[in-house]
């Protein structure tokens, strides 16, 4: 990944830490030779990350006690994030209007359905008739389908929210067995195997007993403007001079899937103009085709159909849900496993183009390897 990059994602990442209350005054951060660890980079990146934040006043360090969260969250820093915070729900609210758009929907319909939902939601705060018992955390690998599941949540499982934060399959996994997460989303290829997810399960969160519950297999491909101007094929094509490709963050399970096959295929990323150039979503990755900054990047059917886009199909993944064991055995992820197992849950699936319904609400064990 690109310093730059890395280290503003490492710092917003604190940043969010902070803001949210999860880090407190005075709390002590990671050393640095831990930071380095757990995001794959250089003590520089790290170090920079920590400075960008003391600039902002969020951070302080002091002899002897390391770097530690500030005293007070100065109020330019605290308005900056209301700004940051309208934003990033203006992004998903447009996220979702694709999705729903893309699913046969009219405005006048989604219009419609998000005022009687809304309406619902006051009546139920106002009166409590199901107030919400608990928030299920979500960490994982972007899926347009996990915004429209959030969207009506509450009503497969009553009493029940769920909170959503990409962070690619690696980082969904990593948020697991830190205890940042209730719930991980990934679609990790295993070369050697063949399979999705249960190598990459069973080596982060080594000696225990995971669930992998089946949301959905997806369509993977290029995705290219309408009538494939270029006359793409393959991967074989993005070492073209003429090709600007973009591409996803390390850590994402399309980016494992495409390094692997490009090691296969003998080309060397080197050789791709624009590999560098990295987006965090499979929508990022369909909006920079559509607009002109790339010609083709690697990507879901459902993002190539919401921007208007052509598609060439490559390969056909399982994405899973991932949490103990012990825990999709009770609620609310076992009503949410029944509810994906129901013709309910399939015919949800089945709404959403470029998924594949087949194999939904299957539940897969992964088990401690064997020594």
């Amino acid at each position: 990944m690109d310093e730059t990059y890395l280290y503003q994602q490492i710092a917003e990442s604190i940043r969010q830490e902070i803001l949210s209350g999860r880090l407190q005054p005075g709390d002590r951060l990671p050393a640095v030779r831990q930071m380095c660890a757990r995001w794959n980079c250089t003590p520089g990146t790290v170090q920079r990350a920590y400075n960008e934040l003391s600039r902002q006043g969020l951070l302080v360090s002091r002899a002897g006690q390391g770097t530690q969260v500030g005293e007070a969250i100065p109020p330019a820093q605290a308005q900056t994030q209301t700004v940051i915070r309208q934003a990033s729900l203006v992004h998903r609210a447009e996220a979702f209007l694709l999705e729903t758009l893309t699913a046969g929907h009219t405005l006048e319909e989604v219009q419609s359905a998000l005022q009687l939902a809304m309406d619902r939601w006051r009546t139920l705060e106002h009166q409590q008739h199901i107030p919400l018992r608990r928030v299920l955390r979500f960490v994982g690998s972007h899926d347009p389908l996990l915004n429209a599941l959030a969207a009506q949540f509450s009503e497969i499982v009553p009493g029940c929210a769920l909170q959503i934060a990409y962070a690619g399959s690696q980082g969904g996994l990593q948020a697991l067995a830190e205890g940042r997460a209730d719930l991980a989303g990934c679609h990790l290829w295993d070369p050697h195997s063949g399979g999705y997810n249960r190598t990459a399960v069973q080596k982060a969160l080594p000696g225990r007993k995971m669930a992998l519950l089946t949301l959905a297999h997806r369509r993977l491909g290029l995705i290219i403007p309408p009538g494939n101007p270029l006359k793409l094929s393959g991967l074989l094509d993005l070492a073209q001079p003429r090709v600007r490709f973009v591409n996803r963050q390390p850590g994402s399970g399309t980016r494992v899937w495409l390094d692997a096959m490009l090691e296969q295929a003998g080309i060397a990323p080197q050789n791709i103009q624009g590999y560098s150039d990295e987006r965090l979503t499979h929508s990022d990755v369909a909006r920079a085709v559509a607009e002109g900054a790339a010609s083709t990047g690697l990507g879901l059917e459902s993002a190539a159909l919401a921007y208007g886009l052509d598609f060439i199909f490559l390969t056909r993944e399982r994405y899973d849900l991932v949490a103990p064991a012990e825990a999709l055995a009770q609620p609310p992820l076992n009503a949410l496993a029944d509810w994906l197992a129901s013709p309910a849950g399939k015919d949800f699936i089945s709404r959403f183009p470029g998924y594949e319904n087949q194999e939904t609400g299957q539940i897969h064990l992964a088990d401690p390897p064997q020594t």
